[in-house]
């Protein structure tokens, strides 16, 4: 059997950041059946239209899984989940330490809107 480099990626990740991505990508695939995940930049990325939504990740120094928006800045009005930091231009993140941390709901919401964001964009990294 062949593991993907995503599938290896998520399954090599400590508990309990294993269990909380492996739970926002089934979100994510299953709200946005459109969406390709690739493993890029050593991490999982989520496109639409060949442009990258969002990417899940664990930056160093912290202990919180990173659920990144791509165009995070034009959404950051409407969904106050989403976190400016480590100076990040047009990312904007929700940091979850745990699964309570993740309003399923609010989160879908999110996914479409940025899903209809990126398709309606021309470039992905517009600053």
């Amino acid at each position: 059997m062949i593991v993907k480099p995503v599938d290896h990626y998520f399954l090599s990740q400590k508990e309990p950041y294993q269990s909380i991505m492996l739970y926002v990508r089934s979100v994510i695939l299953n709200t946005l059946p459109e969406v390709v995940e690739r493993y890029s930049y050593k991490i999982p990325f989520y496109n639409i239209d060949k442009k990258p939504l969002l990417y899940l990740n664990i930056l160093k120094g912290t202990d919180y899984v990173d659920v990144a928006f791509v165009q995070g800045v034009l959404l950051e009005n409407d969904f106050p989940i989403l976190k400016y930091n480590h100076n990040r231009k047009q990312v904007r993140s929700i940091p979850l330490k745990t699964l309570e941390d993740l309003d399923q709901e609010q989160f879908v919401e999110l996914l479409i809107a940025a899903a209809h964001q990126v398709k309606q964009s021309k470039r992905p990294w517009f600053i």
